[in-house]
């Protein structure tokens, strides 16, 4: 799952508007454009879902009108999420100097989890239940290996197929929600 999936991912379970989204990003250190941010939200060339399609004229006219999440974008929308969600926190430069803890691309499944944990206000029993929601169960020590910073002896790593089915599970809980 690429970053542009994470975001399309999130803003769907969370029906975050585009103008929300450049706010959102702006709380995070990174200044776009409505048309910018609509750039981000398309799925790429190679994306997941394109692997069936061949290269054309048509693909190329999309990728003009793709902008590929790096690891640094994806994480100033996580820490810009917080801060839209929970508000800024009293006396500290949070939101000013990014803490960068997306290293390479295995950890950016476990940052997402934390990150969505922190902003959402979940409890380890909500995270569980939104798993559920999604077919998938994980006991609380396996889920507080994924919580875990990456080093520590019980690390686990995230892989792909459960932030699917969290964000599945989170589209579940939170759509629902708004009908």
């Amino acid at each position: 799952m690429d970053n542009n999936d994470i975001l399309i991912r999130v803003r769907y379970a969370l029906d975050i508007k585009n103008t929300e989204m450049i706010d959102i990003f702006k709380f995070g250190g990174i200044e776009f454009t409505k048309e910018e941010v609509l750039k981000l939200l398309t799925r790429s060339k190679d994306s997941y879902y394109d692997e069936v399609e061949s290269h054309d004229a048509t693909s190329e006219a999309t990728e003009d009108a793709h902008i590929k999440c790096n690891h640094k974008m994806l994480e100033a929308f996580f820490n810009g999420l917080i801060i839209f969600k929970r508000g800024r926190q009293e006396g500290t430069e949070q939101g000013k100097k990014p803490i960068l803890a997306m290293k390479d691309s295995g950890s950016v499944n476990n940052v997402m989890l934390k990150k969505l944990k922190i902003a959402l206000a979940l409890s380890s029993d909500d995270v569980m239940e939104i798993f559920e929601l999604a077919g998938e169960t994980i006991g609380k020590a396996e889920l507080g290996a994924l919580f875990r910073k990456e080093g520590h002896k019980h690390y686990r790593e995230c892989g792909d197929k459960y932030a699917r089915r969290f964000l599945k599970g989170l589209s579940l809980k939170y759509r629902d929600d708004l009908e």
